[in-house]
C-alpha cells in the first residue's frame, strides 16, 4: 500500500489503522458546507490537477479543451511573477493546446525585439537558450531557469515537427532595449520596395537608432522625448502611407517594426514623473499590447497563448492606476474569440524586488486568511485544479462577483492588498494550494 499524504500533512494510511471513525477525522474538522457555501459549487465543477510540471500526460487537461472552445488567443496570468509552478504550468497548458487545438504561438509581455529575437531561437537560430534568456530578461522577473527551459522545449518540438513551427512574439514595448533589427527591417524593405522613401525615413530614425537602451532614452528631457515621437509616428506615417503590392508580407513586418518603434516613443513621451502621466501611460500599455497580439494573431496565423501577469489578462481592472487592462481590449477586437484563465494560490513564496533595493529576492507569504478570495476556494478538496467560472451557478458567480482581497504580486514587494472580482475578471481559474519561488538565473 502507498502512503498518500494530503496537503493538511495527515497520512492517510494512519488514519486509516486507527480505525474508520479516524479516517473521517480530517474532513470532520472542517464545517459542512452552508447550502449557499460556494465551496460546495465549486468542489463540483472542479477538476483536479495531476501535476503542474510539464512532460507526462495531460489527460487531467483535457476539460480545458471544452472551456476553450473556438478562441484563437487565450490569455493565461500569474498571480506573481516569480513563482516556479505559474510558469512550469504556463509550459504545460501551452503544449497541451498546441497539441490538442492547435496553438501555435507562445506570446509574452516582453519587448517586440526580445520577442524576434527568442523567435529566431525557437526557429533554430545559433546562441545558447541560458545566456539568451539572460540577456534579454535580466532586468524582468522572467530571467529564469523556467523560461530557459520554455524556450529549448520550443525548439526541440520545432525540430520534430518542421511543417508545424511554434512562434514566440513579444506584445511589449521595448524596453529594456530597442534593437537595431527594427530599424534594420524598416529600412532593408524599403530598399528593396520603396527607395524614394529611404532618405526621409533615415533622417528620422537617426536620434532614434541611436537611443536603443530605455534607461538613457527615459533620462532625457519630456521636451526632447516628445520630439522624438513625432520622429517615429512621422516615419510610421510614411511606410504606412504605401500599399502592399506584391510583397505583401514582408510590408506587414516591416510596418509592425515601424509600429513597435513608435509606440515605444510615444510611451516614453508619457509624463511619467505625474499621476496622471502615469496613468495614462498604462492605459496606452495594455491597449498596444492587445493591439500587437491581435496583429500578430492574423498576420502568423495559428491560435496564440498569451502570457501575462493576472491584472493584465483580466477583464476588469482593480487598480486605479491601470484604467482598462490588456484583456478588456482584447475581448472588445475578438469577442468571444478571447478567454481569460486566472490564477491564484493559498500560500507559498515567490522571487520579487524588495524596498531596499533592485536585488531579486525570495519571500513567502501564509495561508490566506478569513475574508480573502482564496481562503474560501483553497477548502476545496483539490490541492491544485481548475474549475469554468462562467458554468458555476449564480449564487456561486454572484459570491465570486464580490470584491475581496486577493493576491495579486508583481515585479516588487509588498504589494497590495487589492480587492479582487474573481468571476468578472476570468472565465477560468486555475487554483493552486502552494506555490514556490521560481530558479532565477545568478546576476552578473
Amino acid at each position: 500500500m502507498t502512503t498518500r499524504v494530503t496537503r493538511r500533512g495527515v497520512p492517510l494510511l494512519l488514519a486509516a489503522a486507527a480505525g474508520a471513525g479516524a479516517l473521517l477525522a480530517p474532513q470532520a474538522a472542517r464545517a459542512a458546507p452552508r447550502p449557499a457555501d460556494p465551496v460546495a459549487a465549486i468542489e463540483r465543477a472542479a477538476h483536479p490537477l495531476r501535476s503542474t510540471a510539464p512532460g507526462g500526460g495531460t489527460e487531467d487537461l483535457r476539460p480545458l479543451d471544452a472551456m476553450v472552445g473556438g478562441a484563437s488567443v487565450v490569455g493565461l496570468g500569474e498571480a506573481t511573477h516569480g513563482s516556479h509552478e505559474f510558469f512550469t504550468m504556463k509550459e504545460r497548458v501551452f503544449a497541451h493546446l498546441v497539441a490538442e487545438k492547435g496553438f501555435t504561438t507562445f506570446a509574452q509581455e516582453v519587448s517586440w525585439t526580445t520577442g524576434l529575437r527568442f523567435d529566431a531561437y525557437v526557429r533554430g537560430g545559433g546562441g545558447d537558450a541560458r545566456e539568451l534568456v539572460h540577456r534579454e530578461l535580466a532586468k524582468t522577473p522572467w530571467d529564469t531557469d523556467e523560461y530557459v527551459h520554455l524556450l529549448r522545449w520550443m525548439r526541440a518540438y520545432n525540430e520534430r515537427h518542421p511543417e508545424r513551427e511554434l512562434r514566440f512574439m513579444g506584445n511589449d514595448l521595448n524596453y529594456p532595449q530597442q534593437g537595431v533589427e527594427l530599424f534594420d527591417g524598416v529600412r532593408n524593405h524599403l530598399r528593396a520596395h520603396e527607395p524614394d522613401l529611404l532618405r526621409r525615413v533615415d533622417r528620422l530614425y537617426a536620434p532614434l537608432r541611436r537611443l536603443t537602451d530605455g534607461d538613457t532614452y527615459m533620462g532625457l528631457p519630456l521636451a526632447e522625448r516628445k520630439a522624438l515621437a513625432k520622429k517615429a509616428s512621422e516615419a510610421y506615417g510614411l511606410l504606412r502611407g504605401r500599399q502592399k503590392g506584391s510583397a505583401a508580407r514582408a510590408f506587414e513586418l516591416a510596418l509592425q517594426h515601424a509600429r513597435s518603434i513608435a509606440q515605444t516613443a510615444d510611451m516614453y513621451a508619457f509624463p511619467l514623473d505625474t499621476d496622471e502621466g502615469r496613468r495614462d501611460a498604462m492605459l496606452y500599455r495594455d491597449r498596444i499590447m492587445a493591439e500587437n497580439t491581435a496583429w500578430w494573431q492574423r498576420y502568423a496565423g495559428g491560435k496564440v497563448f498569451l502570457s501575462a501577469h493576472n491584472a493584465h489578462v483580466a477583464y476588469e481592472t482593480y487598480d486605479p492606476r491601470y484604467p482598462k487592462m490588456q484583456g478588456a481590449f482584447l475581448r472588445d477586437r475578438l469577442g468571444k474569440r478571447y478567454t481569460s484563465i486566472g490564477f491564484t494560490f493559498d500560500q507559498g513564496s515567490f522571487m520579487a524586488q524588495g524596498t531596499d533595493d533592485e536585488r531579486w529576492k525570495s519571500f513567502s507569504v501564509g495561508p490566506a486568511t478569513r475574508g480573502m478570495n482564496e481562503y474560501t476556494i483553497d477548502k476545496v478538496r483539490h490541492d491544485d485544479y481548475f474549475v469554468d467560472l462562467r458554468t458555476l451557478p449564480a449564487t456561486t458567480r454572484k459570491w465570486l462577483g464580490e470584491a475581496r482581497v486577493t493576491r495579486s504580486i508583481g515585479s516588487g514587494w509588498p504589494d497590495g492588498p487589492y480587492k479582487i472580482r474573481l468571476a468578472p475578471s476570468h472565465d477560468i481559474l486555475i487554483h493552486l494550494h502552494r506555490v514556490s519561488a521560481a530558479h532565477r538565473q545568478p546576476a552578473d
